[in-house]
């Protein structure tokens, strides 16, 4: 509707004084630089693990108007929604779920195809210019074409993206990428196969390296290359991924372990930012890349590589500043924040005959309630949450 398409004075009030309380905010002195785990570990080490975050932005609102439906208490703009189409996923890693699986949603209770293209189509007529799909395993949806077809069709859409494990991929990437996905991002946390048989608990390392080619071949740029980072598992790994950038438009993505249920977190098994990057920096030349403020990752090139490297800091350097995020997962529940608990159905007023109006005052009230920041590691590890099987990468 086109109310809704423009910001109302009421709303350009609003975000005045969102902005206000930003700048009070910031002026207060309460930011989250602070290192949140001086109770738990001292020394050298507590500074290995300190917990900081940017600054939030005084970057000028968005030249194109955004609906206050997704405009927070903080006044941040939040663009860019991540949708699970399936809890459903052909490989059982380690750090997504526990060994014994979990328990999936029902198929009647999960979001169908018209229901995610219309909760999506108000997003984007709201303000939302990326949309990226996960799961799961987002590929092994039987109508995955289709649902690309109509979402890159969204009018406002600028980028489709998809978060896959890669094994189903390259067969079906030709197509995909014909119905308007743009973006692809590939799960590989080894170049070894017994590896990723041990870490995935199935077979597949080499669907996964052909798919990463397939990517590249049909120029796809950058492929962007995921990898979570473990102690004891990977770590040495960490310069040969930053090889696979040298001849390719490939963006290797170093993720540090963080907390859900079910993958049996440890501090110890965690490999913090500032480590990767030495172990980079002894091998390679490598200058920063200035980030927008809303990016997740500290992103480097590498001297004399085509492509590059970046490291998603998330329990050491957290970025929830310029959190930018929504997330609709599989089952219709609306989620703000990735590490918070707080969830709201969108499906059940959606079936129960609800309009537009209403859907959108449940989404910018769940917007308002979203926090400054998420809790710290230590806290998130002792916080209930999903499996991330079931929220969605």
């Amino acid at each position: 509707m086109v109310f809704f398409r423009s910001v109302s004075l009421f709303s350009e009030l609003r975000l005045s004084a969102c902005k206000l309380r930003y700048k009070s905010y910031l002026q207060s002195g309460e930011r989250c630089d602070q290192v949140v785990i001086a109770n738990h570990l001292t020394g050298p080490i507590s500074k290995m693990y300190a917990t900081t975050c940017e600054k939030f932005s005084e970057d000028p609102p968005m030249a194109d108007p955004v609906s206050d439906m997704l405009v927070d208490s903080f006044g941040r703009l939040h663009t860019y929604l991540r949708i699970s189409l399936t809890e459903r996923c052909n490989l059982r890693c380690q750090y997504c779920m526990p060994a014994e699986g979990v328990e999936l949603t029902p198929s009647a209770r999960i979001l169908s195809q018209n229901e995610i293209v219309r909760l999506a189509n108000l997003f984007v007529s709201s303000g939302v210019d990326k949309i990226r799909l996960t799961g799961g395993e987002p590929s092994i949806r039987k109508d995955i074409e289709e649902l690309c077809q109509r979402l890159s069709n969204l009018e406002g859409l600028k980028t489709l993206a998809m978060t896959t494990n890669g094994i189903t991929l390259s067969k079906k990437l030709p197509k995909l990428k014909e119905y308007g996905l743009n973006l692809v991002n590939i799960s590989l946390d080894t170049l070894i196969p017994a590896k990723f048989e041990f870490m995935t608990r199935r077979r597949g390392h080499d669907r996964v390296i052909e798919s990463i080619n397939t990517a590249v071949d049909l120029g796809y740029s950058p492929v962007k290359v995921n990898c979570v980072v473990m102690r004891g598992f990977n770590e040495d790994e960490i310069c040969d991924f930053v090889k696979l950038t040298q001849d390719k438009p490939i963006n290797v993505r170093f993720i540090e372990f963080m907390p859900f249920d079910g993958n049996v977190w440890n501090v110890k098994k965690l490999v913090p930012y500032s480590e990767m990057l030495e172990r980079v920096e002894k091998q390679f030349k490598i200058e920063r890349i200035k980030d927008h403020h809303t990016e997740t990752a500290k992103n480097f090139r590498i001297d004399g590589h085509q492509g590059t490297v970046s490291f998603i800091t998330s329990m050491t350097e957290h970025f929830c500043a310029g959190c930018n995020r929504l997330r609709l997962l599989a089952d219709g529940n609306f989620k703000v924040c990735l590490f918070g608990p707080s969830e709201v159905s969108l499906r059940d007023p959606l079936r129960s005959g609800v309009g537009d109006d209403k859907l959108r005052e449940i989404i910018g009230a769940a917007v308002k309630r979203k926090k400054a920041s998420h809790a710290g590691m230590f806290d998130l590890a002792k916080t209930p949450n999903r499996p991330m099987i079931h929220i969605g990468g």
